[in-house]
């Protein structure tokens, strides 16, 4: 009999009889009964020991709550990849219009027939003037950088945080 330890959940992993099991800590199973005796003779169940993390966990996360989209004037925006893009491009082109000359509350800067607007997390239109727009890239890389350094603070954490998902150590 091996006794490989705890695991994070409080079951026992072991190898009995050349089999690997997973043991509940419940004296009624036969198996606990086994470990039991084998403890008795002096030995001990190893504690759970968490894996250390490294950086491609923190990546993960991070990139998880980038891409959870970002609040402009109240509303939530989505931000994947493909947002990304489109939001960068969209900034670059109300900040030409308004090197052109685009006037603050002026809907139609893009030379469009209709008001620009974006579509927000909500599926509803959100109109905006070019200076609106700039704003709302501006907003989102903030975003975007918060998070990065976040991310760059708990790496430099030795050791990572176990808890590293939890609110209070990102934006």
């Amino acid at each position: 009999m091996e006794i490989h330890g705890y695991t994070q959940t409080g079951v026992i992993h072991a190898t009995i009889d050349g089999i690997r099991m997973t043991v509940p800590d419940d004296m009624a199973n036969r198996h606990r009964q086994m470990i039991a005796a084998w403890e008795e003779e002096g030995n001990t169940i190893p504690a759970f020991e968490a894996p250390a993390l490294d950086s491609s966990d923190l990546n993960a996360e991070r990139d998880r709550r980038i891409a959870a989209g970002f609040t402009f004037q109240g509303r939530l925006f989505d931000f994947d990849n493909r947002a990304k893009a489109n939001i960068a491009g969209a900034a670059q082109l109300a900040f030409m219009a308004i090197v052109a000359g685009a006037q603050p509350e002026d809907l139609f800067w893009n030379g469009g027939l209709s008001p620009f607007a974006w579509i927000a997390a909500d599926n509803s239109l959100v109109t905006m003037d070019a200076q609106t727009v700039v704003e709302f890239g501006r907003t989102a890389a903030q975003h975007e950088q918060s998070h990065i350094f976040a991310a760059r603070a708990l790496k430099d954490m030795e050791p990572i945080p176990h808890d590293y998902t939890d609110d209070s150590y990102w934006p």
